[in-house]
């Protein structure tokens, strides 16, 4: 205990998936994000581009319906991106899933090929969550980025000490 002043902290960053403007989970109008019942995260309002992995790790989970993709960081951290909202009546039209469940992925990987002019037509939103789904099982702190607009690869939109 004498010493656990020199015990460093370890931090794990999350990386946005797609280009947009960074707004709290709380402001995403779905109870089930917004009230975190996924999990601790935040959402982007993507403007442009390709969903792509926020973190180094496996690809856990593909919906069948291709909207949303979960990824094991390599330190246990589950993350699940879930593109737009109500996306899952789409039956998989607008996207085009690029990696398969169990595929090792890198930081800025494309994950899904994403049509948004039809997920802006025909979905109820493009705000797509970005939630780490086991947050409520760990110990970890989570800190939230002040920024407000992301660069996929570039903004580190979560930072979890460990």
């Amino acid at each position: 205990m004498m010493f656990k002043f020199l015990k460093k902290e370890k931090v794990f960053e999350i990386y946005t998936p797609v280009n947009g403007l960074i707004i709290p989970l709380e402001d995403v109008p779905d109870p089930v994000f917004s009230q975190k019942m996924v999990g601790e995260g935040i959402a982007v309002i993507p403007t442009n581009g390709n969903i792509h992995s926020p973190v180094k790790g496996t690809v856990i989970l593909i919906a069948t319906t291709k909207h949303a993709i979960g990824i094991r960081a390599e330190n246990g951290v589950e993350i699940l991106v879930h593109v737009g909202l109500e996306t899952v009546s789409l039956n998989g039209k607008g996207f085009k899933i690029a990696v398969n469940v169990g595929d090792q992925v890198s930081v800025g990987q494309l994950l899904i090929e994403v049509d948004w002019e039809y997920i802006s037509t025909n979905a109820k939103s493009i705000i797509t969550p970005i939630v780490i789904t086991n947050s409520h099982q760990n110990k970890k702190q989570y800190i939230l980025t002040k920024d407000k607009e992301a660069i996929r690869g570039k903004t580190v939109i979560i930072t979890a000490t460990l």
